[in-house]
């Protein structure tokens, strides 16, 4: 922490009178950790993140691309790519989170899928770069995630030929509709915890470095069937067909029926959440960070509501909840979600 706050000198000035100091703020599911630079007026974010794990240099042109299409991404101060240093913009600590109950949701989402239009209106490219494509192959690598770190590693199940080439068709559906969908700017983390309250009534986006070209529904289901709160199947729709109707006003979305807009919404939400069942058991058996356990029967949940809906994803529904539930629920972290 001493070397970044000595960096940390060099591009922030105290206010008179006083030296500037780091606070920590939070740590998240990445090697990123941030302090809030104190002593200088309006405070900063100081952020270390080793450049070996992280995507510094993508998370400075995603801000840039997302700052000029009007988003309120933090401004990049400066950066120091050898040693993963950054300094941003402070926005706050007031997560989209804690404001969330029953009365304030509707404002609050209509708010946060407005901004998520303002996001999907920026451009891909710039300056001689571009976005990396959501590609086939990074959709199957990230549910590869699945069998791997869930049913392996945390649930002590190993997948036979039938169980896998089950899995694999599950898959093969799951990227076919993601492919299909028109392609735009994806945040792919938008949700509740990386959205912040600013004092003008905007939204603050933070998180943003993996970004990517790909699926529209994708942000809109991470926001709405969200791994850390849920809400009612018929707001959730209610507010999905309430963003497609918006998204085609303002040119993001072609006219598509209902009907084929929420199975785009539907399945991209099982792509996510079949791989956020991997990532949160390797955060906990690679990373040693457990809190994350608590989320995954709700992650379980979604996981078993959609893939039941959908005649393309039942038979891996049914075995989902003859083969995996018996033994996710053994664990200690298993309960009502």
């Amino acid at each position: 922490m001493d070397s970044l706050l000595d960096w940390c000198t060099r591009h922030a000035r105290p206010d008179e009178g006083h030296a500037l100091g780091l606070s920590m703020v939070s740590g998240d599911a990445s090697f990123r950790r941030y302090y809030r630079l104190g002593g200088c007026s309006p405070s900063l974010i100081a952020v270390h993140a080793p450049p070996d794990k992280e995507r510094n240099l993508e998370f400075t042109r995603v801000a840039g691309l997302l700052r000029d299409a009007g988003v309120h991404a933090p401004q990049v101060l400066a950066f120091e790519p050898v040693q993963g240093f950054l300094l941003l913009e402070d926005l706050g600590d007031d997560l989209l989170r804690t404001s969330l109950d029953d009365v304030s949701v509707d404002r609050l989402y209509g708010l946060a899928m407005a901004t998520l239009q303002q996001m999907q209106r920026a451009p891909v490219a710039a300056a001689g770069w571009e976005l990396p494509p959501y590609s086939d192959a990074l959709l199957r690598q990230e549910m590869a995630l699945f069998p791997e770190w869930f049913l392996q590693q945390l649930l002590g199940i190993t997948p036979t030929e039938t169980e896998s080439a089950l899995i694999a068709g599950t898959c093969d559906a799951l990227v076919a509709s993601a492919l299909a969908q028109p392609q735009v700017l994806v945040h792919r983390d938008y949700h509740s915890r990386n959205l912040m309250l600013q004092g003008d009534g905007s939204l603050g986006v933070i998180d943003f470095q993996d970004a990517v070209c790909g699926p529209v529904s994708y942000d809109l289901v991470s926001l709405l069937r969200d791994c850390y709160v849920r809400w009612p199947p018929e707001r959730v729709r209610g507010w999905a067909l309430a963003y497609a109707s918006q998204a085609t006003a303002a040119g993001i979305l072609p006219a598509v029926p209902e009907q084929e807009f929420l199975r785009w919404f539907d399945l991209m939400g099982l792509q996510r959440h079949i791989k956020v069942l991997g990532i949160f058991a390797r955060l906990w058996l690679r990373d040693g960070k457990p809190g994350y356990l608590r989320d995954l029967p709700l992650v379980i949940r979604y996981t078993l509501e959609v893939a039941s809906a959908h005649p393309e994803t039942a038979a891996f529904a049914a075995w989902f909840r003859e083969r995996v539930l018996p033994e996710a629920r053994r664990h200690a972290w298993f309960g009502p979600a």
